[in-house]
């Protein structure tokens, strides 16, 4: 062992002589260079036998090396300023990050008052009363109202309720004998001249069973193979929120997917291909014509006006919804879905009324209908625009980036659902199902670790989005913790995307790490797959 070390010894000792050696040279080298004293010395000895010319091309000789060593140390100064200027202290590098996720908020909440304003804006379109129109004849609010009410004195009753303000506030009545609305009238013929008779709806049947048939019918009737996971993930969501969105890339059925619900339901869905061009509600709900006195009526609103008149679940397709900025056509929708109320969730079509409008239309607005589900697809690529937080947290957005494999499936028919079965499914699966109070305190935790590493909180919506869909997803044949870890990677774990990955990827394995103390390795496998991909997305190994 003494031979190892006295070998050891020399081996370095060479190594340190080396390295002593060269900055020794460098270091006279850097002496010779500066040697001030030679070089008077060397002009000394040549000055007696200098020309004038040499004289001149001797100083100016001189000066060109005393601007050029000059520019050296210069730029060398420089180069170390710029690397101190560069390294940034770690309380720096943390205040900084807060300010960046400090400024994503303040751009949140500019993105949300804006979508608050265009849609006040966009909700006051419709009939613009000017002198063409009361041309036509329009009478006070008080002879509408009055006009409207049956002679058994119940004017009496009307101008008791209602104070004198409110009255003067009420809608205008327009006198015309054309139809304003065509379509929506025609609907009216339909189902209420007696030629509609309601089918008979299968009432029988459990959110399981709903779930396996449709698949099974996709593939039997229709050749659509879709894993059944995400047909229970599809019916959970529609116990929770109004609005599916459906992304990943193209070819994976995200629009077959919800159509081939439709034919199962023997209710078909309404297909709504989204224009880059559309920019404001009128291309959703349609707009008054001035000239020709009619109202420019959409499929998207006939759908609607339509579901007030059956029991079955009715879907509308929003195709390639993000092609334009879904908060320019669609806020005005979002913010009448979030009303807690489901009797205050009216559409304001027109600003006036006619005695030959609608029988569903009150004072020229809509009811929206509860029976009726809005599912957007989205591609993410460079054509479409990035969905904001506002659609996606009152959406609930489901993955789909492989096709599912054919099987053998059983010859399964179409069945009518009626929207009250459902919901009545729902309400007794919140009951049975509902979160157990151990999650519920993980999940307090979760949320303080998140609060503490990542400065990002649940949220009440996202809590109660969780409380209503785990028990559904259940009923639907899941467990609890599949559901839980569902909702945590598309409503919490989305939203580290616009924190900046560059910020928060060294506290990814901890998270993970933390999911597997708190709630075992075996579980919550979406999330740390999802945590997984912003790793890589992070360029962290």
């Amino acid at each position: 062992m003494n031979a190892y070390f006295y070998w050891f010894y020399n081996f370095m000792r060479h190594i340190f002589d080396a390295l002593y050696e060269v900055a020794a040279s460098i270091g006279n080298a850097i002496v010779t260079i500066f040697d001030v004293p030679f070089y008077m010395d060397l002009f000394k000895s040549y000055k007696s036998e200098l020309t004038p010319l040499g004289w001149v091309a001797a100083i100016l000789t001189h000066i060109l090396i005393y601007i050029l060593f000059g520019l050296l140390v210069y730029l060398i100064y420089r180069g170390i300023r710029v690397l101190l200027k560069f390294k940034v202290r770690v309380v720096d590098y943390e205040k900084m990050k807060d300010e960046v996720v400090r400024l994503k908020r303040e751009i949140m909440k500019a993105n949300y008052e804006k979508d608050k304003i265009l849609a006040m804006k966009v909700s006051d379109m419709g009939v613009q009363v000017d002198d063409k129109l009361k041309q036509l004849g329009v009478v006070t609010a008080e002879e509408a109202v009055m006009a409207e009410l049956p002679e058994t004195g119940e004017e009496n009753a009307v101008e008791t309720e209602l104070p004198e303000e409110i009255e003067q506030e009420q809608v205008e009545t327009v006198k015309t004998t054309e139809l304003r609305f065509p379509k929506l009238v025609s609907v009216d013929r339909y189902y209420m001249s007696g030629n509609y008779v309601a089918p008979v709806y299968d009432n029988n049947i459990t959110l399981e069973e709903v779930c396996i048939n449709f698949r099974n019918y996709a593939a039997s009737r229709l050749g659509l193979y879709y894993e059944l996971e995400v047909i229970k993930q599809i019916f959970a969501t529609f116990g929770t929120a109004k609005l599916l969105i459906l992304q990943g890339i193209s070819g994976t059925g995200k629009t077959s997917l919800p159509y081939a619900l439709g034919k199962f339901i023997e209710n078909p869905s309404l297909i709504c291909p989204v224009q880059p061009s559309w920019r404001d509600r009128t291309e959703l709900f349609g707009y008054y014509n001035d000239f020709t006195k009619k109202y420019t009526e959409t499929d998207f609103l006939k759908a609607i006006y339509e579901a007030h008149f059956y029991e079955d679940m009715r879907i509308i397709i929003l195709d390639e919804m993000n092609i334009a900025r879904v908060e320019y056509y669609f806020a005005e929708m979002l913010s009448i879905l979030e009303l807690p109320r489901e009797e205050e969730r009216y559409l304001a079509v027109v600003s006036s009324q006619a005695e030959n409008d609608p029988a569903k239309m009150q004072e020229g607005k809509v009811w929206i209908p509860n029976n009726v589900f809005y599912v957007g697809t989205i591609n993410n690529d460079d054509s479409t625009f990035a969905v904001s937080d506002k659609v996606y947290d009152r959406a609930i957005p489901i993955d789909l980036d492989d096709r599912a494999e054919p099987f053998e499936a059983p010859d399964t028919e179409p069945m009518r659902l009626s929207y009250h079965h459902l919901e009545q499914l729902y309400e007794e699966a919140k009951q049975k199902y509902s979160v157990s109070d151990e999650n519920l305190v993980l999940l307090d935790k979760l949320d303080a670790y998140l609060v503490e590493h990542f400065r990002l909180a649940f949220g009440n919506r996202i809590l109660r989005q969780i409380k209503d869909f785990v028990p559904c997803y259940i009923a639907c044949g899941g467990t609890e913790l599949d559901g839980i870890d569902f909702m945590f990677a598309k409503k919490i774990l989305r939203k580290f995307e616009s924190l900046g990955l560059g910020f928060i990827r060294d506290e990814l394995d901890g998270l993970i790490l933390y999911l597997d103390d708190m709630f075992g390795a075996e579980n919550f496998k979406i999330s740390k797959a999802y945590i997984r991909r912003l790793k890589k997305m992070s360029g962290s190994n």
